[in-house]
């Protein structure tokens, strides 16, 4: 597309949001219209909408800021693609997507700033965005969707759980990306979960799933997973991951289960001949959240490249955190736990200009430690995270 098509596109977009209430309206504007003239798709979605309408947004103005960086963006929608075969999605699909949210855009834009030339621009980029996706997914071989067995639900916080799954066909996935998950309980609710182990030769997985306050799917896992019942997981996703042979050394900072992503990368790291020296900071607002320091310990004492540094925002547990009494273990290799906000403590460690870093936690603290590196003067090009929606 060229840049007058993007700046169009944006203006128009970014039109609509910056009104009170813009974005919502926008969302349930674009579903009703979707809902009413193609109810057949609405089989497609979940029962609740409320995070499918935010969502939505978020996942629209993630892709418009990437109009002009075709090397990043069409890798993307190409995953989206690929990922979306497992709700039967076909390419008329797209196109009731594309008209309803083309009618919801042009019903809050009004006739003064909807001309034909934005319309025409607008035509532009979701077909763009609609052939990049179908070609993928017409072009992929794996799987639609995989299963899995819960072999092991293990409760390490009373908030956070380990759920071990056999997967029913190998599945090869990267070690840091995500992919969608469905469980029994919520149908049709996927939700997007990071593997903690690489892929292996033994099908077997590992997701560390904490539950969110009024979310709908976590507390099903935490609280519901049953072993032996069966989970449904869509393509692999994000483009987190160390190249072999780089030469460039690695920062990495994870907040509770953004551990997950972080820490197989560093496995399949450690089956590599040689590595960079990488620096893992990881965090939690409590003690008790750095519930994967073991692991850790005993990765950083195998792998001299490896330094990990725990950081906690309190000294203190929590009061629900029942402590067993037991002298607190010892786990060597790691340095000496720090106190406060991780984004500060990283930051003040200086620029890491030498540095390839990258951040996985709640949306809050990824933008909150990305603002602070680059105040600290890390560039921008350097940091890399997955999509905040």
């Amino acid at each position: 597309m060229d840049s007058r098509t993007v700046a169009l596109i944006r203006t128009t977009f970014k039109a609509v949001a910056a009104e009170e209430g813009g974005p919502e309206k926008l969302a349930s504007s674009f579903y009703a219209t979707l809902f009413t003239d193609y109810p057949h798709v609405r089989d497609f979605f979940p029962a609740a909408m409320d995070s499918q309408r935010d969502r939505l947004v978020k996942a629209i103005s993630y892709t418009l800021d990437r109009l002009e960086e075709p090397n990043k963006l069409l890798p993307f929608l190409a995953q989206l693609g690929r990922d979306h075969r497992k709700y039967g999605v076909k390419p008329e699909h797209y196109v009731a997507v594309a008209t309803s949210l083309k009618t919801a855009m042009r019903r809050f834009a009004g006739t003064e700033m909807w001309t034909d030339e934005v319309e025409q621009a607008w035509d532009d980029g979701l077909t763009v965005i609609a052939e990049t996706m179908i070609g993928a997914a017409d072009q992929e071989k794996t799987p639609a969707v995989w299963s899995g067995t819960v072999v092991e639900s293990r409760s390490v916080l009373r908030n956070l759980t380990v759920v071990r799954l056999q997967l029913d066909k190998p599945m090869s996935y990267a070690a840091g990306q995500y992919m969608s998950v469905q469980v029994p309980s919520r149908p049709r609710m996927w939700r997007y979960l990071s593997p903690a182990v690489p892929a292996n030769a033994n099908c077997e997985i590992e997701f560390h799933i904490r539950s969110v306050l009024g979310g709908w799917v976590s507390p099903a896992i935490v609280g519901q997973t049953q072993l032996g019942e069966t989970w449904l997981l869509g393509s692999p996703l994000g483009g987190l991951g160390v190249p072999r042979n780089t030469k460039r050394k690695m920062l990495m900072i994870g907040c509770g289960t953004g551990i997950a992503p972080l820490r197989a990368q560093i496995m399949s790291m450690a089956q590599r001949r040689t590595n960079p020296k990488v620096h893992l900071f990881v965090g939690g607002h409590y003690p008790c959240d750095l519930y994967d320091l073991e692991t850790l310990s005993r990765l950083a004492v195998a792998n001299k490249w490896l330094t990990v540094t725990p950081v906690a925002e309190n000294d203190q547990n929590p009061w629900w955190y029942v402590d067993s009494g037991e002298p607190a273990p010892e786990f060597p290799g790691l340095e000496p736990r720090m106190t406060g906000q991780i984004g500060k403590i990283v930051a003040g460690f200086g620029s890491w200009a030498d540095r390839d870093v990258q951040i996985v936690g709640s949306p809050s603290m990824v933008q909150t430690t990305k603002f602070r590196l680059m105040a600290a003067g890390t560039e921008t090009k350097n940091i890399r995270h997955d999509p905040l929606f």
